[in-house]
């Protein structure tokens, strides 16, 4: 196809952004209930999405812009000049913006459990005060240092914004995209063995239930909080009382539970119910209730992938698959769920045979594309850009005296920019430092979803101006996104060294991955849980994750109980009420809600079904960590042994029965006392 005016290149362009729109609200849909969901939320985060999309797609038509090849029919997609300049100003602030300003303040705003557009306008700004802070302490050290050597321009103080965002989102895009080029690989790999993906669905399933169990205890115990408030809606003005019904409305009570009196709680109202306590109870209960549809969902979809998985390895005696209905999906509608393409034998050739071979395929390619992004990064560093395989693999090398860029080079330019910004977001999924922060299909939280468009927003410009210099640099010189952002990050020696060095750093993540440093960390240090690492062990269980026969059990125990009509999760999780601990007796429902002193007998049904695994973990944790948990274990050992008196000293008795004695009591207490222990009453929880 001639391209010797770029109209052909502005249709295709356009289209092109018409298309990426067309999937971002696609991929919203599936994400977040657009009815429901507000337009000031809506449009930011369409924008973090759609709009480093369109980066992916501006880069290489920047290249062959500036590097195409002599001929019109090969030179691809491309543009004047001066519209992708434009592009580029309007495309980068908008992100910038997005980044930096709008969605760090639309999260918080969207967090906030105050009713009223200007109250939670100020709770966002109060939010994001600390925040802006340390960015404006780095933005005033870095601006002293640029303001001496370059003078106080205005080219130096829009350098100094963005060499310092774009030094910021480069940390965090190759730290992430490290991690990602070994990580995505092998879950492709792994994920072919259909005996290891079941033991890895079993594994993690002991750990899933255990955090919906726990969600569904914390949203048990702000409910119970606002059946306090409502106990006490009439002695609070009437604009709190109307905050409180929202409140009960919200929660979704059953109405046998709201009749009754709340149980006792650790957690209890104060006597002066103020407007920041209630936002404070609003934003928990959200939370909590957010916190439960994500550990719903994903346990969920965990049993069915286990029971699809279990399906399929039972297969290959009969060489027959069908996969039957299962309760915890949701039933499909329309024309295709009546449409069969795949016969029982066909389908179990699929997913024995061709499916694991491509899986198989797929992640030796994409280990490839790995160790050619790492070999490009460490080179680049080395002024070595003739060496760069990325580079080769783009530019095209006919008798001319450049390197020059086509259709085909700009294919496979999109092609890795794609694949690394992929590895740096499948890390976000893996990395565990974000909080309570996930995607829910069709129930994500609006703060999480202003976060994660945040993150895609605030990596993508900097991956996409590393991959530019993977280009030698007679051709990324000379490109519109040098000129607009390059020249400015090399505007100082420090800056231009780090957007030049930095990169290299990738091997650190690479090889923590790839040779299990995270699970050394955990032994030595306790910081392993921030990264699960998968790699078993010698009794076959997973690191990071529970046992695989404990997660078996629970996963059957669930089919069976959901095939019986009384599921161990789902009938707390799918009936009337979204908290509480239902129980069937005589045909009705009623909530084991017991007050009780110590923390067991606080405890509802639902916590006392907990594994005990679980259990003593909470106590580790509220006992103190390490050192409290070695004081019990060494308690534990000399409250247990009794020790005898021989003969020769004058008793034959246990020291634990003369303990009530003073010089027994003493040296009891003693030892007790060198680790934590209690004089009064000597007793140890396990």
């Amino acid at each position: 196809m001639e391209t010797a005016s770029p109209a052909s290149s502005t249709a295709f362009f356009t289209l092109s952004l018409l298309a990426i729109s067309l999937l971002v609200l696609v991929l919203l849909r599936y994400y977040l209930p657009l009815r429901t969901t507000p337009a000031y939320v809506l449009v930011p985060v369409f924008l973090a999405i759609a709009l480093p999309a369109s980066i992916v797609l501006l880069v290489p038509i920047d290249l062959a812009s500036s590097a195409g090849t002599d001929t019109s029919v090969s030179r691809g997609i491309w543009l004047s000049d001066k519209v992708v300049y434009k592009s580029w100003r309007v495309t980068y602030w908008l992100t910038f913006a997005l980044t930096w300003i709008i969605l760090p303040y639309l999260g918080e705003y969207c967090d906030s459990g105050y009713r009223e557009p200007k109250d939670r306008l100020l709770y966002s700004l109060r939010s994001n005060g600390r925040y802006q802070m340390l960015m404006l302490g780095s933005g005033v050290l870095g601006g002293v240092y640029i303001f001496l050597t370059n003078g106080w321009n205005f080219d130096s103080l829009k350098g100094l914004v963005m060499a310092l965002a774009y030094a910021w989102g480069l940390v965090l895009a190759i730290y992430l995209m490290g991690h990602g080029l070994v990580a995505f690989p092998r879950s492709l790999y792994r994920y072919a063995s259909i005996s290891g993906r079941l033991k890895r669905l079993q594994s993690q399933a002991p750990k899933i239930k255990d955090k919906l169990t726990e969600a569904m205890d914390k949203l048990e115990q702000y409910e119970d909080m606002v059946q306090q408030l409502k106990q006490r809606k009439n002695g609070t003005v009437r604009a709190f009382q109307e905050w409180i019904d929202e409140l009960v409305e919200m929660s979704s009570l059953p109405e046998s539970r709201a009749s009754v009196t709340p149980r006792t709680s650790r957690a209890t109202v104060p006597p002066v119910v103020t407007e920041r306590y209630l936002a404070d109870t609003t934003r928990k209960l959200k939370r909590a209730r957010h916190a439960k549809m994500r550990f719903s969902d994903e346990w969920d979809r965990l049993v069915v992938k286990a029971v699809r998985t279990q399906a399929i390895l039972d297969s290959k005696a009969s060489q027959r698959l069908e996969f039957k209905n299962s309760p915890f999906e949701t039933p499909r509608s329309g024309f295709l769920s009546s449409v069969t393409l795949l016969t029982p034998y066909t389908r179990y050739h699929v997913h024995v045979h061709l499916i694991p071979a491509l899986y198989y395929l797929f992640s030796f390619t994409c280990a490839l594309a790995s160790a050619a992004v790492v070999w490009s990064e460490c080179v680049k560093s080395f002024d070595e850009p003739k060496l760069s395989l990325i580079g080769l693999t783009v530019i095209h090398h006919p008798s001319s005296s450049r390197g020059q860029i086509g259709f085909a080079g700009q294919a496979i330019a999109a092609a890795w920019l794609c694949y690394m910004c992929i590895c740096a977001f499948f890390s976000l999924t893996e990395v565990k430092i974000w909080g309570n922060r996930a995607l829910v299909k069709r129930g994500t939280y609006q703060e999480s979803a202003t976060w994660y468009g945040l993150q895609v927003a605030k990596l993508t410009v900097p991956l996409a101006y590393n991959f530019v210099t993977f280009i030698p640099p007679t051709i990324y010189k000379v490109t519109s996104f040098h000129k607009f952002l390059g020249i400015l990050i090399d505007l100082t020696k420090i800056s231009q060294g780090f957007s030049k060095y930095f990169p290299a750093f990738v091997l650190v993540p690479v090889a923590a991955s790839a040779f299990g440093l995270y699970g050394r960390i955990r032994n030595i240090c306790g910081f392993g849980d921030l990264l699960e690492d998968e790699e078993e062990n010698g009794d076959g269980d997973i690191l990071g994750t529970g046992s695989w026969r404990e997660g078996r059990a629970l996963i059957d125990r669930e089919i069976h109980a959901t095939a019986n009509g009384n599921a161990l999760g789902l009938s707390q999780r799918r009936g009337g009420g979204v908290g509480g601990q239902n129980e069937r007796e005589g045909g009705r429902e009623r909530y084991t809600d017991h007050p009780a002193s110590s923390r067991e007998g606080e405890a509802s049904a639902t916590r006392r079904q907990r594994p005990e695994r679980r259990r003593a973990e909470e106590e580790e944790e509220e006992e103190g960590g390490f050192f409290s948990d070695f004081a019990d274990r060494v308690r534990n050992t000399f409250d247990g042994v009794e020790f005898s008196r021989p003969k020769w000293m004058g008793g034959d008795e246990p020291s634990s029965a003369r303990s009530g004695g003073a010089g027994g009591g003493d040296r009891g207490d003693g030892w007790r006392g060198l680790f934590g222990g209690r004089p009064d009453e000597g007793r140890v929880r396990l």
